[in-house]
């Protein structure tokens, strides 16, 4: 979601002092305002078209085909009816999970399973399961993978296939009409340190979080000042935010902005670069929630639409 720097619009303005007339005499407008919007544009359909590469991917949110919560004990794992956690594809019988709040979670292998370890033949003991940091011990079986997540004292496991029917029907994202109005330059307020910050997620769990400052601006005539918060797992910037489209026209928990490092006291929140959160395109993740200080009370009509897909 990188936008080019003002390098690419001087070198465009530069190209617009020498055009050719003949051109604008065809009715092209040649001016160097059109031309920055021009390639404010394609910067734009360039970071969807990323976004949507990403979503298609084998490993992306679309392969997700299944999920479910973990209580300490022994989990008989497999796809036949007799396991404990059925999966969704893969071996009959995987093997048992152990699940402790205070040991953390052992995994071992049926003797006819073959699963593997960063490609490597796994032949059981301790798996991560640090979903924050995104720093779990995935256990493939072939293509598809299965592993353990854990926030806080709830775990939960995964299971993503590469062959996942809603890879199959994706057709793409509806979005608001690209508008540069809605690219803003805020005032950046970092706070001296991260704070520890706990978001609800979609299912009405914990999610811990860092803030590290704030954004302030102007839109619509009415102050805003939104939280930015890091991501445990990537160390991006970014903002679940909701807005009066919120359950409507977009996604109803929070759509997601991500935004780049600021620039002295200066941080760009680029609103037509906002996306649904995965949540929104399959039920077997959870995503936190827009926080009481990051609702809008204003119609953000820009950035991605609710994904249809999911209904």
């Amino acid at each position: 979601m990188r936008w080019r720097e003002a390098c690419g619009l001087a070198m465009l303005l530069g190209l617009a002092a020498c055009g050719d007339r003949g051109a604008a005499a065809d009715g092209a407008d040649a001016s160097p305002r059109a031309q920055s919007a021009t390639h404010y544009r394609e910067s734009v359909q360039h970071s969807r078209a990323q976004r949507l590469a990403t979503l298609r991917a084998p490993s992306g949110w679309l392969s997700f085909t299944g999920s479910g919560r973990l209580h300490s004990g022994l989990h008989r794992v497999g796809s036949a009816p007799d396991n404990d956690v059925q999966l969704p594809a893969g071996p009959a019988h995987l093997g048992v999970l152990q699940v402790d709040l205070q040991e953390g979670v052992q995994f071992q292998p049926a003797a006819d399973a073959a699963v593997q370890v960063n490609g490597q033949p796994f032949a059981g003991g301790r798996l991560e399961t640090d979903a924050a940091h995104d720093t779990q011990t995935r256990l493939t079986l072939g293509a598809q993978e299965f592993y353990v997540v854990r926030t806080g004292n709830l775990f939960g496991w995964r299971f993503r296939d590469p062959q996942a029917p809603a890879r199959a029907r994706f057709r793409g994202i509806d979005y608001f009409p690209i508008d540069p109005q809605w690219r803003v330059l805020a005032d950046w307020h970092p706070v001296p340190a991260p704070q520890a910050m706990v978001l609800l997620t979609s299912i009405g769990t914990p999610q811990p979080l860092a803030l590290v400052g704030s954004a302030d601006f102007v839109l619509q005539g009415r102050h805003y000042r939104l939280q930015v918060l890091r991501d445990g797992a990537s160390q991006r910037l970014f903002l679940p935010f909701s807005d009066r489209t919120s359950g409507r026209e977009s996604y109803g928990g929070a759509r997601y902005l991500f935004v780049p490092a600021p620039q002295g006291d200066r941080i760009v929140l680029d609103f037509n670069l906002a996306q649904n959160p995965p949540c929104a395109f399959t039920p077997h993740v959870v995503c936190p929630l827009a926080p009481v200080g990051n609702r809008l009370d204003v119609a953000v009509t820009a950035g991605e639409k609710n994904y249809v897909g999911a209904r």
